[in-house]
């Protein structure tokens, strides 16, 4: 019973790494654990490129994925990389708290399959930031279980305050947008995105996103046809808008106007110029200025300079000179003014650390110390460990607070100090212990200020989510940790982890409620059904039993009709998935009223194919096309099989003592079974 809300809403301002609710099945465990978490000077060193090679007659270097963010700092060029996820684990950029950086001649090579983000940025300094040359033209399948908003090619943070220029990238089949730059202008920091001369292609939601005023997509190419993955809005223009698309080539295929602008009750502002499409949806209040150069007759050729593989990304320019961190780190230079050095010489036991100044840290070698890879720096705050041995930082501005455990000397500019003289507000500690057997999700609420901890050589994590003194998270096989003010109001835990506060193990149940939201759905007069899911547990609150309502749930999924009577619901964790038919209810989570665009298309399929093979003595295999959408369905108590394909609009899978069912809509073109086992298909399934 337990909320990660990483990316409950990638055009909210969560304090998510590129979002995710990771990736399903057991090789999910380890995602987290290799993340770079030093974002100070000499976070360019480390586990991240570890796993690379180059050599002297390459102009590239490769990568392995490894499961793991690489962080940019301000003013760093990552450039002439190839990134291979052929190994089958995911490698993501992070860029969200620097400023002045560059991502250069860049290949992502082989399909990405997990609930990351490949690219997430914000230039948080004012300045401007730059992505050229950079191939995603391999795109992402979406794994069996996500957060409805991983998975993007280019991700712009809402934190964005400066400008982006993404230019000559090519980002085919992401299922969560290919260039999702609306953040900023929708509910963040109002930093503006220029799109040109980019290619893309098959992205669902859309491949193209903007929303802040100044915002442009200019010379690019952005279409749908029947070799990809998804279908999508080519270009979407958000409120507040004063956006410009100019000079653009769109072609929606199968999918409905190639332009969308505007949502639901707000005003929309952009200027359209010079550029072929085949149709515009409007949503909202939407100001469109229609300047000269329109037409319905889009060339759908790749602009000039846009990468067509991996290795031509990559190999897009002249190989990076040291950048200034790693010099930094041979020198023992650095621009950080002050010293804090951890002394455990001479002591019999180990001091754990935990510090956080009002501007930068990194670590450094100062008084002969070595950098501990164990060590953590994240933003502000570092903690580590020492026994007998010095672990120095380097930092600017003023020492905000201090906690030590242990018997180890501190010194700051070579005077020592007592730790006890630096007010320490957060005086309490969470402590989740994560277990190799499954993941654990958790949620608490705490009466006062919550922060991320390394207490207990835990990790920090940027998809744990802080938000007015609520906290959202996972772990699996390592530890989360939080110092905390106040009392814990509310704690859920769902999975095989414990929890200690100030070092006592204590027992979830024994703080506030184990379903503590309310989800409510209000018909709008007329039948409606609808399909919601959420990442946690959920049940009926209604007085009676679910099924005199026609309620069914099955897992962490509600189905149900409404008309204009209402259904209740307490669950844990947060909404992932809406999906409708036959109109819109109305749907509040804590009494406030959710916004259904952040859940992509939520239109229910409404025909269902069902393969029973419970009466029959041997296994049966088919396979079957659909003219429309198709997707894995719990109908029946049908069983939803890892080992069943669903590419596009064709299946493949099989059955033995169980059912398999889909979804789906359209038309079945081509069927197939071998063996005994029974077809059912039943049209419009859910009005039965």
């Amino acid at each position: 019973m337990a909320r990660d809300n990483s990316v409950a809403d990638d055009d909210s301002s969560s304090g998510s790494g590129p979002e995710s609710g990771e990736n399903g099945g057991n090789s999910e465990l380890l995602d987290r654990r290799s993340y770079l978490k030093l974002t100070g000077a000499a976070s360019v060193v480390g586990g991240g490129l570890a796993t690379g090679s180059a050599t002297a007659a390459e102009e590239y270097e490769v990568i392995e994925a490894s499961n793991e963010w690489y962080t940019i700092d301000d003013g760093e060029v990552f450039e002439n990389k190839l990134i291979d996820f052929s190994n089958g684990n995911w490698f993501g950029l992070y860029a969200r708290e620097s400023t002045n950086w560059t991502i250069r001649n860049v290949g992502f090579v082989g399909t990405h399959r997990y609930d990351n983000h490949a690219i997430a940025v914000a230039d948080v300094g004012g300045n401007t930031s730059t992505i050229e040359n950079v191939y995603m033209g391999d795109g992402c399948v979406r794994p069996s279980s996500y957060s409805s908003h991983g998975q993007c090619g280019i991700w712009v943070a809402p934190e964005h305050s400066g400008h982006i220029d993404i230019r000559h990238c090519n980002v085919q089949d992401w299922p969560n947008n290919g260039i999702y730059a609306s953040a900023p202008g929708y509910n963040g920091n109002g930093g503006t995105v220029h799109i040109d001369s980019c290619y893309a292609a098959n992205n669902y939601v859309s491949s193209f996103r903007l929303s802040s005023n100044g915002s442009k997509c200019t010379n690019s190419v952005a279409y749908n046809d029947s070799n990809g993955r998804y279908n999508g809005r080519c270009f979407w223009g958000w409120n507040p808008g004063r956006m410009v698309v100019s000079g653009c080539d769109f072609s929606s295929g199968s999918y409905n106007d190639a332009i969308h602008l505007g949502r639901n009750g707000e005003t929309t502002r952009v200027t359209i110029e010079d550029t072929q499409f085949d149709g515009i949806s409007q949503r909202g209040d939407v100001r469109l200025s229609r300047e000269g150069g329109l037409g319905s007759d889009p060339d759908l050729s790749m602009p000039e300079g846009v990468p067509t593989s991996a290795e031509e990304a990559a190999s897009g320019g002249s190989s990076p000179s040291p950048s200034s961190s790693e010099s930094n780190e041979e020198t023992g230079d650095s621009s950080l003014a002050n010293t804090i050095v951890f002394d455990g010489n001479g002591t019999t036991d180990t001091t754990s650390y935990e510090f956080v100044v009002s501007d930068a840290v990194e670590p450094s070698t100062d008084e002969n110390a070595t950098i501990d890879e164990a060590a953590t720096v994240d933003g502000t705050t570092a903690s580590g460990t020492v026994a007998d041995y010095l672990d120095a930082f380097r930092f600017d501005g003023q020492i905000e607070r201090l906690s030590v455990d242990g018997d180890a000397t501190v010194r700051v500019n070579g005077v020592e100090i007592d730790p006890a003289d630096i007010d320490d507000v957060l005086q309490n500690v969470v402590l989740i212990d994560g277990s190799a057997e499954d993941v654990t999700r958790y949620e608490f609420t705490v009466s006062g200020e919550a922060e991320r901890s390394g207490y207990d050589g835990a990790s920090i994590d940027d998809e744990d989510t802080i938000e007015d003194g609520t906290v959202y998270g996972t772990v699996a096989d390592w530890k989360d940790a939080f110092r905390y003010s106040g009392d814990i109001e509310q704690l859920t835990v769902d999975g095989p982890g414990t929890v200690s506060v100030n070092g006592e193990q204590v027992d979830p149940s024994e703080f506030g409620s184990d379903l503590p939201h309310v989800l409510e759905v209000q018909g709008p007069g007329k039948p409606v059904g609808f399909e919601i899911t959420v990442d946690g547990d959920i049940e009926f609150a209604g007085d009676g039993d679910p099924e005199d309502e026609a309620t069914t749930i099955s897992g962490s999924t509600v189905q149900s009709t409404v008309t204009d009577d209402s259904l209740r619901f307490r669950f844990s964790g947060t909404v992932t998935d809406v999906s409708l038919t036959n109109g819109t209810p109305t749907i509040t989570v804590d009494g406030e009223e959710i916004d259904l665009e952040e859940y992509g298309d939520p239109e229910l399929l409404p025909h269902a194919v069902v393969f029973d093979g419970t009466e029959t003595s041997e296994p049966s295999t088919y396979s079957f096309r659909v003219d429309g959408r198709v997707i894995q369905a719990e109908y029946r108590d049908a069983s939803v099989n890892d080992d069943d394909v669903v590419e596009d609009t064709t299946v493949r899978g099989g059955v033995g003592n169980w059912l398999d069912a889909y979804w789906f809509d359209g038309d079945i073109e081509d069927f197939t079974i071998l063996g005994d086992a029974t077809v059912d298909v039943q049209y419009n399934a859910r009005e039965q």
